[in-house]
């Protein structure tokens, strides 16, 4: 699935595309996608501009006058910015096609992916309970220590709940706990002041730098001009489980967390 760089690389890569560009119409080739893409869509967007294009956790928005598409690409979702008469493929279920020329594809061979609206002046309700973003001035060590208190969860469960912050999935929680010397199965609760201010410190490094590598290519992410993401080449616990740690040599060992299993270094990790 996207993390939080892939989704901000898509962001940068398609808002020069569309911001201060007029909006020419909506084709949608597939409306069943995780929820039925709302027909007012294609009735409230024509001759729309894009004021601005944001993100907020995994969401991208589209803002114009009356309200934002919100956009979400789900397990395997992907978007193009393309010449308007490109032909489209058999998972290509959305099109926002611009009075320049250009169009923005919405590909998704699962379909997990969603286009909502926001009329403006609300937030969606999928928008309303999240917590800060990991790259704000909201997110801090105090702040994860403040609200881990009494929570017998595991640390990567705690830091991946959306509630408590956004955009952190399994990939880079399990790359900043490493780096901040956390082991993953260790109780929320018991990790200490010192402990959390190095984790979210570790968040934001990785998060800003998987942001300047273009996002980790697993399986299906590429960036909006097609190219893939660099930074799986320097993962250093992730999808590693039986390998050398990178740092002290000890295999790196998985941790059984209940409804999925995070690799770990035993040695770097306490």
């Amino acid at each position: 699935m996207p993390e939080l760089p892939e989704v901000e690389t898509t962001r940068r890569g398609v808002a020069p595309h569309l911001i201060g560009r007029e909006i020419a119409r909506l084709d949608v080739r597939t409306r069943r996608l995780r929820w039925p893409v709302p027909p007012a869509l294609a009735r409230v967007l024509p001759g729309q501009q894009v004021q601005d294009v944001s993100r907020r956790a995994k969401y991208l928005l589209l803002h114009t006058e009356p309200g934002a598409v919100l956009i979400h690409l789900g397990m395997s979702g992907s978007l193009r910015v393309l010449p308007e008469r490109t032909t489209a493929g058999k998972h290509d279920h959305v099109d926002l096609v611009m009075a320049s020329g250009k169009l923005l594809r919405f590909n998704d061979p699962r379909r997990f992916g969603c286009w909502l609206w926001q009329p403006a002046g609300h937030t969606h309700d999928l928008l309303s309970k999240l917590g800060p973003e990991p790259l704000s001035d909201q997110f801090d060590g105090d702040f994860l220590f403040r609200r881990s208190r009494g929570r017998s969860a595991p640390v990567k469960h705690f830091l991946m709940d959306q509630a408590i912050v956004v955009g952190v999935g399994n990939i880079y929680a399990a790359e900043a706990l490493f780096r901040a010397g956390i082991r993953p199965g260790r109780a929320a609760g018991r990790v200490s002041l010192a402990g959390y201010r190095a984790l979210a410190e570790a968040v934001r490094e990785i998060l800003e730098h998987a942001i300047r590598r273009g996002g980790t290519t697993l399986r299906d992410f590429l960036a909006p001009d097609g190219a893939p993401g660099y930074f799986e080449q320097e993962l250093m616990v992730y999808g590693r489980a039986g390998e050398a740690c990178r740092t002290c040599g000890t295999l790196v060992r998985l941790a059984d967390l209940g409804p999925r299993q995070s690799a770990f270094c035993p040695a770097c990790q306490r």
